[in-house]
């Protein structure tokens, strides 16, 4: 018999799209969230789902939503600022999560903060369990497969193109890369998990043709690559999305330490002014011909290239549904491996990744 799925935040845009998902699977998730009428409206669009009323502002609302072994998917951003009580409420329950962030501070938390109380209690959390960043850990750890012994560094990039008109970003997803570059991130450098501040380094990759510059990011890779390749010294994880701007996101990381000590409360309130006449919604036609990209390559001790592994999908919201789908009823029905904070791979295995990633349509490049 399979655990029961909830899905918290299922009216949001990536919420809405990931119950539609789940349905398309033939799943039957609980739809949780705070407004009843939207989760009726939604539910009844789907066939008819129970539905749960919770808040993050009530702990004991989330909290009610799961029971051991069931698995609780969140969707509820920004993580950082209104995460913690799903996660919490796993932990104490048993239950598997998995989230939809992009958040690299909200990621440690998780691994560091509620990893080792999840071991105690049998919980396994999956944070990040989307296009962030689900698709490099695959990339890497099929390039570190390929690439045998002698690995020391590895290096990933994600990249959009083919964009459309209009603005290719939901208003959450806007809101949470702004408090990313006031707050300090990390890397792993020398063996050991390293803070910095986003965008640190910066180098190109040839994608879909032509030379793309990236920008450093704390992401899932730091802590899921050295479980793979325990010898790696280096994992560096490069955001593509910026384009021609990437040099000045560039250069803004050094003014980091100074916009660090900025209070997190004034940073959420000018983002929220900042954001707040933005449509909730990404433009449609900006994801209609939309192709994401995703390189790994691994590098010996030298700086030799030892295995590179290139991987295409569609746009980031289709891949983040469908992943969280799979996911979910892939732990509903035959679990995961492992407690505490994990990674896609850790989870799953790297075999199976591979074909629950490509009925998402993340595959090799041509």
């Amino acid at each position: 018999m399979s655990a029961r799925i909830v899905l918290f935040g299922a009216t949001g845009y990536t919420g809405g799209r990931t119950a539609e998902a789940m349905v398309a699977r033939g799943l039957r998730p609980v739809l949780a969230g705070r407004d009843p009428d939207r989760l009726r409206a939604l539910s009844q669009r789907l066939g008819g789902l129970e539905t749960a009323g919770a808040t993050v502002g009530d702990e004991a609302s989330v909290a009610a939503l799961v029971g051991r072994g069931d698995v609780l998917v969140s969707t509820v951003g920004p993580f950082v600022t209104l995460g913690a009580p799903a996660v919490a409420a796993a932990v104490r329950a048993g239950a598997v999560y998995l989230d939809s962030t992009g958040e690299p501070p909200f990621i440690r938390a998780v691994h560091e903060r509620w990893g080792p109380a999840a071991q105690r209690s049998g919980a396994a959390l999956l944070p990040a369990f989307g296009n962030d960043y689900v698709p490099g850990v695959l990339a890497g750890a099929l390039a570190l497969r390929a690439a045998g012994e002698g690995a020391d560094r590895v290096d990933v990039g994600y990249f959009l193109t083919d964009l459309g008109g209009g603005r290719p970003f939901s208003r959450g997803t806007l809101r949470s890369l702004a408090g990313t570059a006031t707050t300090p991130l990390y890397a792993w450098r020398d063996g050991a998990l390293r803070t910095e501040p986003a965008g640190a380094r910066m180098r190109t990759f040839d994608v879909a043709g032509r030379p793309r510059p990236g920008v450093t990011i704390g992401a899932s890779e730091q802590f899921a690559l050295p479980r793979i390749a325990p010898g790696l010294r280096t994992v560096d994880v490069y955001l593509g999305w910026f384009g021609r701007a990437s040099g000045a996101v560039h250069a803004g990381s050094r003014m980091a330490p100074l916009l660090s000590r900025v209070p997190a409360g004034a940073v959420a309130t000018a983002v929220d002014l900042v954001t707040r006449r933005l449509a909730a919604d990404p433009g449609a036609d900006a994801l209609t011909r939309a192709r994401s990209h995703f390189v790994a390559e691994v590098f010996d001790a030298t700086g030799a290239l030892l295995a590179r592994t290139r991987l295409t999908a569609p746009e980031p919201y289709a891949i983040t549904a469908d992943l969280l789908a799979w996911g979910a009823g892939r732990a509903a029905e035959q679990g995961v491996q492992g407690t505490g904070a994990l990674d896609a791979v850790a989870a799953f295995g790297l075999d199976a990744l591979v074909a629950g990633a490509a009925e998402a349509g993340i595959v090799a490049e041509d």
